[in-house]
């Protein structure tokens, strides 16, 4: 890539700049945008619920109307009494989360988290409504009885609960008399994300059918898309599940995913609902076993992100009182939160930190390091420039290697060619050991420079897999970013570009820039020429970050540019007081009249040149 082509692309960047900071409007115009937006989206969201209240008011009067005591007898025996009523909601709150309890099917209804809104400040629901299935099933003569279609009842009432002072408890029951029934009890501890939910049979054993083994429960959830970035919330959302006896495993988080009883562990500790940023999660107290669990993704042209379901086997006995004791957990994926509420069944392992010692490294370093830098810092923007500052100075010795290699290679070109030169090239091996000698008497190694990049591609990945993930960045906004967790846009396109998108990163362009920069001035300290396709590819590279990254999460494209960046000034410096070529070159000249030593390799490098001529003769 030559002068004009390179000045060409700043000034493509530049008009690109300015057209933008001309043509965006007032903050005063942009606030009163999201204010209008907000209102509408508010008011529409409420008159949708006011909507659905009423359907599910009007379905019930219509039950009551058109079904007499007999035809509920015959559909649900014992349970008849319980078949048609009114539709009322009682509320479990605390501080932290607000949760809709339904008497039809004695369910959780929705579950609202106080503290957070979605990405248009709408309230963030984390599940609701009539399409959600959550509740039993089991058999009793003959009819099979879903606890969905039926009325449960409250001795408290139908009133709000507020769980803010002390811990309060919620019992919903499905009767069949006074003293046989399924209960549900919901126990809210004050400023707490976890909900105790403990499932009791009470006398049951002459209603549910002998044959039964196992009482089902069916968890169902259709998931919205709560984020700026659908194709990153679609990535990072999936259905996680722990084994009793193994590490926390995942279903596929694209496209459509099921597994049965026969692939799962028969034992199982607790199951999540996990989109990008929170969860829900059904923690068994014992274990659980698990009759199917399945993740649909639902494409792009839906509201919904993910259909998550989950069908649990409970043990039944057939004892006058059997007991189920569980907890939800419904709050934000937050690694240290997580740590709090469940360290010792790994709930933090619904955040994809990475495998191995990439997860490692963001486990023990980086989020550590992030949390020390957040008591100090609000912005985390300068959190993240701070962060990338002090990795890459712990990691400038492995730069200064690096590159000390990089020019012992250079300077010994001229040494290499001659003998490139004086060897023809049918005699490779002879050229090879040749040129293996000189860098052994040299004292250079060739892998030098390789050696400190193997160094830091654990951090490289395992950043790639932080920022994504990071909850602290959701919503956290940065010069022209306003959310850190995902793409930041100074141009909207009118149209969606496959693979590319329907706006323009400016974070992602300084970022593919600053690459260009470094790619053209490594290539200038290489030790040879590189294959012209090599070299291409190589400046393909800044172009593909383009592309790639301009989805991703504005933090990490920040990241890399500024890290980029910092490696330039590094490389500069280091060329330009710390390394100089002629003192290099003395160095090495230097090193070729002491004695040395052939190594194992070397060795067996003569040996291999020596039976090939042998049997060339």
């Amino acid at each position: 890539m030559d002068k004009n082509s390179i000045w060409g692309l700043v000034i493509i960047g530049a008009i690109l700049i300015g057209y933008t900071y001309l043509t965006k409007p007032s903050a005063e115009e942009v606030q009163a945008l999201k204010t209008r937006d907000s209102i509408a989206r508010v008011e529409e969201a409420h008159d949708l619920e006011l909507e659905t209240e009423k359907l599910a008011t009007q379905k019930t009067i219509e039950v009551e109307r058109q079904k007499d005591p007999a035809s509920l007898q015959e559909a649900f025996g014992v349970f008849s009494s319980s078949a048609a009523q009114k539709e009322e909601f009682i509320t479990l709150e605390n501080k932290l989360v607000k949760i809709k309890v339904s008497n039809k099917g004695g369910r959780i209804y929705s579950v609202e988290l106080k503290n957070y809104k979605t990405h248009d400040s709408l309230p963030l629901i984390l599940w609701e409504g009539d399409k959600n299935r959550f509740g039993m099933t089991f058999d009793t003569d003959g009819k099979s009885i879903d606890t969905q279609d039926l009325f449960f009842t409250s001795d408290a009432g139908f009133d709000n609960i507020d769980a803010s002072s002390s811990q309060k408890a919620l019992s919903m029951k499905l009767k069949a008399s006074d003293d046989q029934y399924l209960e549900y009890v919901y126990t809210l501890a004050p400023d707490s994300y976890m909900l105790d939910f403990d499932i009791k049979a009470i006398g049951l054993k002459d209603i549910i059918s002998r044959s039964e083994k196992n009482l089902t429960f069916n968890w169902q959830a259709d998931l919205y898309g709560k984020e700026k970035g659908r194709k990153n919330e679609d990535m990072y959302s999936a259905l996680y599940f722990k084994p009793n006896e193994g590490d926390v495993d995942e279903l596929n988080v694209s496209g459509e995913d099921e597994a049965s009883v026969e692939d799962l562990t028969p034992e199982i500790k607790w199951i999540a609902f996990k989109q990008q940023f929170f969860s829900s999660a059904l923690i068994s107290k014992n274990t659980f076993k698990v009759q199917s669990l399945k993740s649909v993704d639902m494409g792009k042209g839906s509201p919904i992100i993910k259909n998550y379901a989950a069908e649990i086997l409970l043990p039944y006995n057939g004892e006058v009182k059997e007991s189920y004791p569980m907890k939800f957990y419904f709050g934000p994926n937050k690694y240290k939160t997580l740590r709090k509420y469940g360290k010792d069944i790994q709930l933090e392992g619904v955040i994809n930190l990475g495998w191995g010692i990439f997860g490692w490294v963001n486990r023990y370093v980086v989020i550590e390091v992030f949390d020390i830098l957040e008591r100090f810092i609000g912005n985390y923007g300068l959190i993240i420039l701070i962060l990338t500052i002090l990795i890459k100075l712990v990691l400038s010795p492995l730069t200064y290697k690096s590159y000390l290699s990089t020019a012992k290679m250079r300077v010994l070109k001229p040494q290499i060619d001659e003998i490139n030169e004086r060897i023809p090239k049918d005699k490779s091996m002879e050229r090879q050991q040749a040129t293996m000698a000189l860098y052994k008497k040299a004292g250079v190694n060739p892998m030098g420079g390789c050696l400190p990049m193997v160094v830091q591609f654990p951090i490289l990945i395992a950043l790639f897999r932080f920022f994504p993930a990071s909850f602290e960045l959701r919503q956290e906004s940065f010069l022209w970013a306003t959310d850190l967790s995902s793409y930041d846009s100074i141009v909207t396109l009118p149209w969606d570009i496959p693979w590319y998108g329907d706006h323009i990163s400016l974070f992602c362009i300084l970022m593919a820039i600053t690459n260009l920069v470094y790619t053209k001035m490594n290539g200038q300290m290489q030790s040879s020429n590189q294959m012209p396709g090599m070299q291409a590819m190589m400046y393909m590279m800044p172009v593909m970050f383009l592309v790639w990254f301009n989805n991703y999460a504005s933090g990490l494209s920040y990241y890399y540019f500024i890290a980029t960046l910092f490696t330039i000034v590094q490389t500069w410096a280091i060329r330009k007081w710390m390394v100089d070529d002629d003192k290099v070159l003395a160095m090495l000249e230097a090193s070729k009249k002491k004695p040395v030593t052939k190594s194992k390799f070397q060795k067996r490098l003569e040996e291999a040149a020596k039976m090939a001529n042998k049997k060339k003769k």
